[in-house]
């Protein structure tokens, strides 16, 4: 017997080891007797005759990836280990925006690793997203009430860029006055973070912003500054009384911006009481590692005032069909898909899963346990404070919380030696001066240390401390005081056992439906799987509790998988280089147009500044492009959904002189190869501008073709749809963008960290942005290795193309290839029976069949975009496909009268178990075929009945009730 042969029962079995072990086969879900049938269903011979099919022959790769040979999930749980063990964990009090955090193990284990919550989608379909709204709402209500602001976003990206959000929505809140005036001056203290400062100024620059960093005491408010900054702790630890500034910016008719540390408002008066008009910061230090740079989570707080102009996602408030409380986003106008070029921001993913923890973070603690940590935080600085002066230090704040500004009695490389020796970071800020930043994990032996380093530097003794009886807070003057109560709602005082935490989030993760419970064919979202062993480094030690800042030598592991994937995801693209910075698909446009931007300014060419898009574009292309400052031209599109070459011709000839870029998605946002991209791409090159790429159908181009083959200059990539990263209910994602050689040296950099090109710009807080996520791709990569990645895509497109073939009887296609066929997604045409049900009541109808709807309404109105992916079983998109024909003929039967055209299973829908199961009855429809239309052995039931989301605009409420 061979050792691949083993008998059992006079059973012959042939085991391939290779087989058994391979990632593709656990991640792409059709089985090979199931996709035989599949291209029967089609009628094509094979897999590759489809994709000959579908993809035109003049843009295929000549040549295979060479990311390499696939690991199994063992082997690459075995290599990223040896990477984690490869960075140094030391203690680090570096501080500037990141601290260590202890993340509870009940919101470990039941959010971070739990798939229930990071495989949700954005909750816009608010009926089977209640519980990770609820929690979201948690978050909104722990941030309004820690800054004393009444109104609070669902999250943002990252401390540097909600400010830099802050500063852009008063721009475009100015006076009537100003903006006649042409008001354009925003003030920043130099005591802000400097990454914090490098991205306002970037931001600023493609807005025609000027930014003035100073002194805040010596400051002059002019009519031409519209808004200032300030950061409370500032960066060196000082905390400021800062009413007098704000008077002087409130007589000038200029907005406050308060950068804020979270935890430090357990203690210090907080801005709202004070005059802010906006409060930003992070909620890293609320039950976040620190993970490299993120991801973290950019809050953001201000006046009402501002609530259609503020970024972001809102929660809400609202009823629904029952009168029932229910919540969903809202003010949803706001958002820039709707706004478009008009748009005052172009956040899409934010980082939700993260903004989740910190709520329940505050909600586990409470406002006494949050109270506790923060004053343990600042007596233990207290500690420090009084002891390092003994030893000859000088300290210069007179007021902190938990950071020290210390003058050094020694030259600074001399403690920085000493310090390392021990497995010390401290922030060397110059020859003569470092700080010290504690945290909640800071213990008083870790203080001994501190003070041994210092001691041994100074050449003095050095007698170890202790906190029994001695340890009291710092000083604080009576107007930094914090007086009033916070986290006094009912959440915040229910779930302080372990077992009460757990149950409270299972009873909110059971309220959605995630991927873990059922398909999401979201179009152009890529729902794919997420796989453990992708998953599972992100929650090691050695990846989490790295800060940003470190030396490059105690990251070497960080740094050797961060440098390969940057090589991969260039062989990927076809391009030179990539900078894994841009914290979003959104965040990696903006980050795209401006690397083409400087590109121009550098060849004394700032004059290209129109960006030519086309119609069906993401409504975050023009919203990009109108935060890179500008002008945007829309191109047309033909009948058949392509891109009218006529028109696009046209419009790059007639602004020849002035053109900047193309940006194009492709396949199209239509779902299909455009025949004719070469000629596009030759069209914008032939009148001087360069090609952007849109990456967020890149799943239908991965080993097939590539962005820098077709000849585009730039492209970003959507970590979280193509290369497997989760969701996470709306964020957090990865946008890194990819460039040709002669783009190079305008990547995104960073003020304290080198990366990226001489002449780029600062896009995140953090170098690397969300490095903590890094593993999940790299994972995806490694796994599947170059034939699977490629092989990944020909199921995504089989998958498509079989559904197609399933529903084009039921429902129009509305648009495919020269040989009648879809990429990775297709568009369903519902505009047909519109009189009779609109396309939203579908989706709502899906839900009472167990599924979330496709993308609604995008790109065309009335339409449903479908993309299975190539995770999904056969049977599962069999189950969808009889869900989707099933609706249609309840559809007809409206049609035809059958059913009433008002009260029918589909206007009804979603029926949730309290209707169904009520005493009375009075539909004219059973209550089977409401609820269980066909059999399932998991039935779903939705929290609420059908949202109503004009009641909650009327009646805005975005913090959980008392």
């Amino acid at each position: 017997m061979s050792a691949n042969q083993l008998i059992i029962h006079d059973y012959t079995l042939n085991i391939n080891i290779m087989e058994i072990n391979s990632f593709l086969s656990r991640h792409v879900g059709p089985r090979p007797e199931e996709t035989k049938k599949m291209l029967e269903v089609i009628g094509v011979p094979s897999i590759d005759a489809l994709i000959d099919q579908t993809v035109p022959s003049k843009i295929r790769l000549k040549e295979a990836l060479t990311v390499g040979e696939p690991m199994s999930e063992h082997a690459f749980l075995n290599h990223v280990k040896s990477l984690a063990n490869k960075n140094k964990m030391y203690n680090s009090y570096i501080g500037m925006g990141y601290y260590n955090s202890i993340t509870p193990a009940v919101i470990q284990r039941n959010i971070l690793e739990n798939p229930g919550w990071y495989t949700a989608y954005t909750p816009y379909q608010a009926e089977i997203s209640q519980g990770r709204l609820e929690a979201l709402l948690v978050f909104q209500t722990m941030i309004s009430d820690m800054t004393k602001m009444p109104l609070a976003n669902a999250s943002l990206l990252d401390e540097a860029t909600a400010a830099a959000e802050a500063m852009i929505m008063f721009y475009n809140a100015r006076s009537r006055d100003m903006q006649k005036n042409g008001a354009n001056q925003f003030f920043v203290s130099e005591d802000v973070f400097p990454q914090t400062i490098s991205v306002v100024e970037a931001r600023a620059k493609a807005l025609d912003i000027e930014i003035v960093v100073g002194k805040e005491n010596d400051f002059v408010f002019t009519p031409a500054v519209f808004g200032s900054l300030i950061q409370y702790p500032n960066q060196w630890g000082e905390i400021k009384d800062y009413s007098h500034f704000v008077a002087k910016a409130k007589s000038n008719g200029s907005f406050v911006l308060v950068a804020s540390d979270l935890m430090a408002l357990a203690l210090l008066t907080p801005p709202g009481e004070w005059g802010a008009d906006c409060v930003v910061g992070s909620s890293q230090r609320f039950g976040l590692p620190m993970g490299f740079g993120g991801p973290t989570v950019g809050f953001f707080a201000c006046k009402e005032d501002f609530k259609r102009q503020m970024p972001g996602r809102i929660i809400g408030i609202t009823i629904d069909a029952q009168g029932n409380r229910a919540l969903r986003m809202a003010l949803q106008t706001r958002e820039q898909h709707i706004k478009r070029e008009k748009a005052t921001s172009n956040i899409c993913t934010a980082s939700a899963l993260m903004a989740i923890m910190s709520g329940m973070y505050a909600a586990y603690h409470g406002q006494k346990g949050i109270a506790a940590i923060a004053n343990r935080i600042n007596k233990i600085t207290a500690l420090l404070n009084t002891e390092v002066q003994k030893l000859g230090y000088k300290q210069f704040n007179q007021y902190f919380f938990d950071t020290l500004c210390l003058q050094s009695p020694v030259k600074t490389p001399l403690i920085e030696k000493i310090a390392v020796e021990n497995r010390i970071n401290f922030r060397y800020i110059c020859e003569d001066c470092i700080g010290i930043s504690i945290d909640e994990t800071t213990t008083i032996d870790d203080i001994n240390t501190i003070l041994s380093v210092l001691a041994q530097a100074a050449g003095k003794n050095f007698s170890a401390v202790n906190c029994s009886g001695n340890c009291r807070n710092s000083e604080l003057a009576p107007s930094l005081q914090r007086q009033s109560a916070y986290l006094t709602q009912k959440v915040f005082n229910s779930y302080h056992s372990e077992t009460e935490m757990m149950r409270y989030l299972k009873k909110l993760e059971i309220k959605d439906l995630s991927l873990n419970r059922a398909m999401i064919p979201l179009g152009s979202c890529t729902m794919k799987l997420n796989a453990a062993a992708e998953m599972l480094p992100i929650t090691w030690s050695e990846f989490g509790n790295m800060h940003p800042f470190v030396p490059a030598n105690q990251a070497e592991g960080y740094m050797e998988m961060i440098h390969d994937l940057e090589r991969d995801l260039a062989n990927i693209t076809g391009f030179a280089g990539v900078s894994l910075q841009p914290q979003s698909g959104a965040s990696g446009e903006y980050a795209g147009l401006i690397v083409i931007r400087n590109y121009f300014h550098d060849k004394g060419k700032a004059h290209r500044n129109v960006c030519l898009i086309p119609s069906s574009a993401h409504g975050t292309n023009p919203a990009s492009a109108a935060m890179a400052g500008m002008k945007i031209v829309v191109v047309k599109a033909t009948e058949n959904g392509e891109i009218d070459i006529e028109d696009l011709k046209n419009k790059a000839e007639e602004n020849k002189d002035n053109l900047a870029c193309l940006m194009i998605t492709y396949p199209s946002t239509h779902g299909v190869f455009e025949e004719e991209i070469l000629h596009i791409i030759d069209i914008i090159h032939a009148n001087q501008g360069l090609v952007y790429m849109d990456g967020a159908n890149m799943n239908a181009q991965v080993g097939l073709t590539s962005p820098g083959f077709m000849g585009a200059d730039v492209c970003h990539l959507n970590l979280h749809k193509t290369f497997a990263m989760a969701h996470g209910g709306g964020g957090p994602g990865v946008g890194p963008i990819c460039v040709s050689k002669k783009l190079l040296d305008f990547l995104p950099s960073h003020p304290v960290v080198k990366v990226g090109g001489s002449k780029g710009n600062t896009m995140s807080a953090a170098p690397y942005g969300y490095a903590l996520l890094l593993p999940v791709t790299y994972g995806y990569i490694k796994m599947l290795g170059s034939e699977g990645l490629t092989e990944a895509t020909k199921y995504a497109i089989l998958n498509a193309n079989y559904m197609m073939t399933r529903l084009k009887d039921s429902y129009k296609i509305l648009y495919t290839g020269s040989k009648g066929r879809v990429a990775h997604e297709m568009i369903l045409d519902c505009n047909a029976f519109s009189l009779t049900v609109q396309v939203g009541e579908i989706a709502k109808r899906l839900m009472d069949y167990g599924f979330h709807a496709p993308t609604v309404a995008f790109p065309v109105h009335g339409t449903l975009m479908v993309e299975p992916t190539e995770s999904e079983p056969l049977s599962e998109i069999d189950r969808l496909c009889d869900a989707m024909i099933q609706i249609r003929k309840e559809i007809n039967d409206i049609a035809s009268g059958k059913a009433d055209k008002d009260n029918n299973l589909i206007k009804n829908a979603p029926h949730t178990m309290d209707v169904v199961c009520a005493n009375e009855w009075n539909r004219p429809y059973s209550r089977q075929e409401a609820a269980f239309p066909m059999p399932h052995d998991d039935k779903y039931w939705p929290a609420v009945s059908k949202i109503d989301d004009a009641y909650g605009d009327r009646n805005l409420l975005c913090c959980m009730e008392a």
